[in-house]
Formats: C-alpha cells, structure tokens, sequence
C-alpha cells in the first residue's frame, strides 16, 4: 500500500509518498509561498537530489495537483500514474471533543473539522483546504485525517479543565486540548521498543523542542496531561510564543500599550518568547552563538527555556507518582546537546545521569544516560508523517479492506 501524507498550512504544503511495505519513504517534499510571489516546490526522490520548482501557486489545489505531478513526473517522479495512491493521510491541528482518535473521511467528518476552526483558525481552515483538494483530484482515494489533539483526549478533567466558570467549557469548549500528539506518540511508542519493555507498562517524559514546544506525561501509553492547552499559545516559552502569562497582564498590555485584541494576539504569538526575551532571534542556534560571545540576553532567554522544562518534568513525575525514561525529540531537542544537558542538570535526584560522550550526538536515536542512570534518557527523531501513514493504512484495512 501507497500512502500520501499530506500536512497543509497557511502557506505551505508538506508531503511525503510511503510505501507500507517496508514502510519506505519514496519521495517528500515542500512547497512554500502559497498564494505569494515567489513559491517554490522542493521535491526529493528517495535517494536523489532535491528538484527545485519554481512556479506561481495560487491556492492548495493546485499545490495538490502540483504534488501529483511531480510524483509522477517521467524524470523524478517515483510512481507511473496517480492510481498508484492507494490512500491519502492529513495531519489536521485540532479535533476538539469531537475526534478523539484518527478517522476516515466523511461528510460529517468534513463538517466537524469546520465545526474545530474557531479553535484553531490558523490551522484547522486550510487542513480542509487541503483534504478538500485531493477529494477533487483523486475522488475514488480514500482520505484519512489524523488528529494533532486526539492523542490527549485521553487526559482526566482533573488535568484538562482550567479554573473558569464551567458554563465556558459547556457553552465554547474552552479547556487544554495539547498539541504535537503524533510526535509524543511516535516517541513514547519508540522508547518502549529501546527499553525492551510495553509502552503500556512505562511512565514516560516526552519533550517535542523546537520552535513550537511542548511536554507530554505519557503513562501506560495514554497522555495524562500535556503542556499546551485551548492553543499552542500555553505552557513552554517558545521561539515567537509567550507560553504560560499572567493572564492579568493582558489587560494591563492593552491600557498601557493602547493594544486592541488583534495586537495582543500577535504580541504573544509572534514577537515574544525567546525572540522577545532576546531581541535577537527564535532560532536557538543563534541564541547559542550569541550567549557564547558574552550575550546576556540571549543566555537569559536560554536559561527560561530549559528552567521551564525543567519544571515541567518534575511536575509530571510527580502527577505519574514516577518516571521511567525521558525522552527529548523534535529540531532542538534532538539537535542541541547543550540544551539537553542544561535540562537534565538538577535532575540527578530524580535517579537520572547524563553521559556527555553518549550525549554528543545530533538527529539519532540513542540513549544518552549512563549505564547506572536509574531513569533512561533518550534522543529519538519523531516521525509524524509515519505515525499519520500508519493510521491511514490501518483504517483503510479495517474499513476499506485495502
């Protein structure tokens, strides 16, 4: 079986062709600038160069279609026909209550990911643009839509309820959801197999770091709570994001700084975070640069990144009543071994030890605690586009019989 993954934002669309035999990756690629001057398709064969192709894309459709194409092509493509598809997954941001696992699509699914936008409205609208698209284009296709939030559905009311009137949660939905549930997932599922043991039988620690971040306390294989919350805006600081604020301080913004709603927004979302904290950048790799030439801010903003992950792990340590093993993924956490070492240093009561040598390693799974170390630590490079290719193929067999 073929599987297409598709991942549609605002302005781009990332792909990739799996066969499910041998789970292969036959080609991914990205297209950027949607609806821009400028847009480019990059498309990498497996085992090839990558192809660059520069060409106006309007809209998600034709960027679908334009996927289709150069899977396709004589030259760099990697299947004959389109027909060769067998299933297409989406990644789609939020779920809310209504989708608590992967589903195949149907007219009501198409309806209840519509319903989710005002929770994600920067996400969830052109997830169905791009779900949308290749129904037109491959309408005999089965499509499959994975959720971001369904992994934590399973979190307790204990965990996912916020300290508001309850009418709000009854009337708006309003109460942490989480994020990055594929990649916590992957991981968790990952770890499990390194230390020989059923995820069903482990607590786990999973830190997906990078420019959006967030830590999940997966226990027994079910997240039982998670950082993010009604957006990605909650929990860690963050390369553009504030993370957790005093929400009294919004107020306070808007009156002192003669901000309306849009401004706050964007204010949180975009020019805070270690970027705010620095005035430099959100790329940690500069922020590193820039600390170890003597910059103060750039430190500081590195510090609060790693004390608030730091806290975040006791914290789930205590709420799983222990830990296992602490796992560390996604662009900065499988990238900076610095960053990992700052994290786990303070952690020793927790029975955890890092070994530097083993640590010194970027984008490979491995453990990177000692051989005595009473909590495992691992590096493990997340694979969402896998886990949204599995579910889709396993659904198709179920229902479809593929």
């Amino acid at each position: 079986m073929k599987v297409l993954v598709v991942n549609c934002g605002s302005s781009s669309i990332k792909y990739q062709l799996i066969n499910m035999d041998g789970e292969r990756v036959l080609a991914k690629g990205l297209i950027e600038r949607i609806g821009m001057e400028g847009s480019v398709l990059k498309h990498t064969p497996e085992g090839k160069y990558t192809v660059d192709i520069n060409t106006d894309v309007p809209s998600h459709a034709v960027g679908i279609k334009l996927v289709v194409q150069a899977l396709t092509n004589k030259d760099y493509g990697v299947i004959k026909d389109m027909r060769e598809i067998d299933a297409v997954g989406h990644r789609v941001v939020h779920g809310g209550e209504l989708f608590s696992d992967s589903v195949l699509v149907t007219p009501d699914v198409l309806k209840g990911i519509e319903a989710c936008a005002e929770l994600a409205p920067l996400h969830n609208p052109p997830n169905l643009h791009g779900i949308q698209a290749c129904m037109k284009l491959m309408p005999d296709v089965p499509q499959v839509v994975v959720f971001d939030t369904a992994f934590h559905q399973s979190m307790p009311p204990e965990a996912y309820m916020y300290g508001l009137p309850y009418e709000l949660y009854v009337k708006y939905g309003v109460r942490r959801y989480g994020f990055h549930g594929s990649s916590h997932k992957y991981v968790a599922g990952v770890a499990a197999e390194m230390l020989g043991r059923s995820v069903n039988d482990l607590c786990l620690i999973t830190c997906h770091l990078g420019n959006g971040a967030s830590i999940a306390a997966v226990k027994h294989g079910k997240s039982i709570d998670t950082s993010m919350g009604y957006t990605p805006l909650d929990g860690l600081v963050m390369g553009t994001r504030s993370g957790s604020v005093d929400p009294a301080i919004i107020p306070f913004l808007m009156e002192k700084e003669n901000m309306n709603i849009q401004q706050i927004d964007d204010y949180l979302n975009r020019r805070s975070g270690v970027l705010g904290i620095s005035g430099l950048s959100s790329d940690f790799r500069d922020l590193e640069s820039a600390a170890g030439r003597g910059d103060e801010r750039s430190q500081l903003a590195i510090d609060m990144f790693a004390y608030r992950v730091k806290k975040y792990i006791g914290a789930y340590t205590a709420a799983m009543g222990g830990v296992d093993a602490i796992i560390f993924t996604a662009g900065l956490g499988e990238n900076s071994a610095s960053m990992r070492a700052k994290i786990c240093e303070g952690l020793e009561y927790l029975g955890t030890a890092v070994d530097d040598v083993k640590n010194h390693i970027r984008g490979k799974a491995q453990e990177i605690s000692t051989e005595d170390s009473k909590v495992k630590i691992f590096v493990i490079p997340t694979n969402e586009e896998l886990v949204i290719a599995r579910d889709t193929a396993n659904i198709c067999r179920r229902i479809i019989k593929l």
